[in-house]
């Protein structure tokens, strides 16, 4: 058995546009990525450039056009029946806005109790069901006497234990998080990051984690693929991403992150220009209309993928990676 739990390769997803003619908009353009059991996965990018697409089909809630997922060795898009909906039970999401992400007619054991209504034969009794809800509901620091309580009496960070209780209720292999504290305050953001960190050592879950607060990535992720107009255009070990990037595009995400002090590393690489439409994305690199480094092939020939060795397989999608010059890097074809 592999030791990732998760295998996307080159998967590809393009949707039709009203008043777009034949244009599609691509949303994804080969995604190739790895999730190891136990790890957090940070996905960061701009927005629109593809990550709440991966998220979705990741999910099953959008099919893609062409590649292979693989999820602990099986095709998830070949299950049908029973087995489907045992596959459901194994990804589950946390959303972003934890006041629209629960039902304000439910209270909090009745929305933590509801994904078991779909699969059936979890719980034994109400007895079995209430004695569950309590134990989730102390798992996130919320307490059993939350149970009765509803969303609105409730703080936006209490919101989201209930919303990480409810994907902890069909003990799921993989969590997606979309975005999960942007909508908190920074202290309250801090304790819930905790909350998934202490989650995950005690349970052994695996973490996608999207977000643009790239300090917050840092915190949590174990490895970063950076999304640019539906491509990752690099991929490796947290720490590598962060201080050494090899692809323009990062080094420039990179050059805005405030350090712990409030400085940044180094100087501020600001980028000209607007992101492409998806609909009509450049030849060759698609981010080569923004980026100071590009040249001709730049603009008639798809980069490259350039893997560094010596630091876990650091890879970056260009034709004039940063570090190239001195480095271990190995190009490769894309």
């Amino acid at each position: 058995m592999s030791e990732n739990l998760l295998e996307v390769r080159d998967i590809r997803k393009s949707f039709r546009v009203p008043h777009a003619g034949k244009n599609k908009l691509c949303a994804l353009d080969g995604i190739s990525l790895d999730l190891a059991r136990g790890e957090t996965l940070g996905l960061v990018g701009e927005s629109g450039c593809g990550k709440s697409t991966l998220a979705r089909t990741l999910m099953m809630l959008e099919r893609p056009d062409a590649g292979t997922v693989r999820f602990d060795g099986v095709d998830p898009f070949t299950l049908t029946g029973a087995e489907l909906l045992k596959f459901r039970s194994r990804v589950q999401m946390v959303f972003q806005d934890p006041y629209a992400s629960l039902n304000s007619r439910m209270s909090a054991a009745e929305i933590i109790a509801e994904p078991w209504r779909s699969h059936k034969g979890l719980i034994k009794n109400r007895q079995d069901r209430d004695m569950r809800v309590r134990g989730l509901l102390d798992l996130v620091g919320l307490g059993a006497k939350a149970a009765d309580k509803y969303p609105q009496e409730f703080s936006g960070g209490q919101r989201q234990r209930i919303g990480i209780a409810r994907a902890l209720a069909l003990n799921p292999d993989v969590i997606i998080c979309d975005e999960p504290v942007s909508a908190l305050d920074l202290s309250v953001q801090a304790q819930v990051l905790n909350l998934l960190n202490d989650l995950q050592e005690q349970l052994g879950i695996s973490y996608i984690f999207i977000s643009h607060d790239l300090s917050v990535v840092r915190h949590v992720a174990d490895r970063v693929a950076v999304m640019y107009l539906g491509k990752i255009i690099e991929n490796g070990p947290t720490d590598t991403v962060f201080d050494r990037s090899d692809h323009p595009y990062t080094a420039a995400l990179m050059s805005a992150a405030p350090t712990l002090d409030g400085t940044h590393r180094q100087e501020r690489i600001l980028l000209s220009g607007e992101v492409p439409s998806p609909l009509n994305p450049p030849s060759g690199c698609r981010f080569r209309t923004r980026c100071w480094k590009a040249t001709e092939v730049c603009a008639t020939t798809t980069p490259p993928v350039t893997v560094d060795p010596d630091f876990g397989g650091h890879t970056a999608l260009c034709h004039h990676p940063l570090l190239l010059e001195g480095s271990g890097l190995e190009t490769v074809s894309a």
